[in-house]
């Protein structure tokens, strides 16, 4: 897949740093906020690729590991620097590692991009939450699409969340194969795919057959299927693809019967149409907005 650069927003690093800044400002205690001052003045100046280090490794110790828990107001504020952008479930020390991400010497790319992959080859689990949940955020982010299809085959669970989960960069510049891997290996580690960006974006006939193929075998060995799995198949229905779609339908549980039914109103297949017209209590939840993507996703991760 060839990304255009120019369709994909980017955050002004100065005004990301300052909204870091300010969410720091208000939870971080004094002394650390202190101790971070003097380390981001330290860190932007050319060569103190130590201090860094140092910093980034030294954060949790100086700043707290406690949950940030912004604001509707300051989610918000995120989404405006860049589409996506959701750090509903940092931490005061992710968010530390984040700032002197931002605050290295940006001018001379190859140094910027050696000194953050330098980071990414040491790192231990919680340092590589910070690189990857700062993907979005960091300048040159084309640079890193492997990185991030690196970060899809951890095994790492929080890892993975910060490559996967509420992080726009995957679908903006991950390849399909990269991107179909993504999908899968959430669904695989029982992970909720509503928090995965720009899903429907990114759907494609591929991702739809292998799904399908991964749910047949679920059956096949008498295993459950969540009903998120169809979110990114139903565009793609084909007269194989209804048959699972009908096998949904007669399922025991109401959420599967949901699920089908999304999935037949994102189709232009026929046969999707009528099976929908056969469940008009569902059509018209679609309709009023009653029954989402969303909601079928947060009832099956309850």
């Amino acid at each position: 897949m060839t990304i255009n650069l120019q369709t994909v927003q980017q955050a002004d690093i100065t005004n990301t740093r300052s909204y870091l800044h300010n969410l720091l400002a208000i939870r971080a205690t004094e002394k650390g906020m202190q101790w971070l001052d003097q380390k981001l003045e330290q860190v932007s100046k050319a060569g103190a690729a130590k201090d860094f280090y140092l910093a980034f490794s030294a954060a949790p110790r100086f700043m707290g590991k406690s949950t940030l828990d912004p604001t509707e107001e300051e989610l918000a504020a995120a989404a405006e620097l860049r589409e996506g952008f959701y750090p509903a479930n940092w931490t005061v020390d992710q968010t530390a590692r984040s700032l002197l991400l931002l605050s290295l010497p940006q001018l001379d790319k190859e140094a910027f991009l050696e000194k953050v992959n330098m980071l990414f080859n040491t790192a231990d689990m919680g340092e590589l939450v910070a690189l990857y949940a700062s993907l979005p955020l960091l300048p040159y982010p084309e640079a890193f699409a492997d990185r991030a299809a690196e970060g899809i085959r951890t095994n790492m669970s929080n890892v993975l969340e910060a490559v996967t989960l509420e992080n726009p960069y995957p679908a903006d510049f991950l390849s399909e194969g990269a991107w179909n891997q993504l999908v899968l290996k959430t669904l695989f580690v029982g992970k909720s795919l509503y928090r995965i960006y720009g899903l429907e974006r990114r759907a494609n006939q591929a991702l739809a057959n292998t799904l399908s193929d991964y749910a047949h075998e679920r059956w096949a060995a008498g295993r459950p299927v969540t009903p998120e799995l169809w979110r990114t198949v139903g565009p793609f229905i084909d007269d194989n693809i209804l048959n699972d779609i009908r096998q949904l339908f007669e399922h025991p549980d109401e959420i599967q019967h949901e699920a089908a039914a999304l999935a037949c109103s994102q189709s232009n297949h026929a046969g999707a149409e009528e099976l929908l017209n056969q469940h008009p209590h569902l059509k018209e939840k679609i309709k009023s907005g009653s029954l989402t993507w969303d909601t079928v996703g947060k009832k099956a991760y309850v």
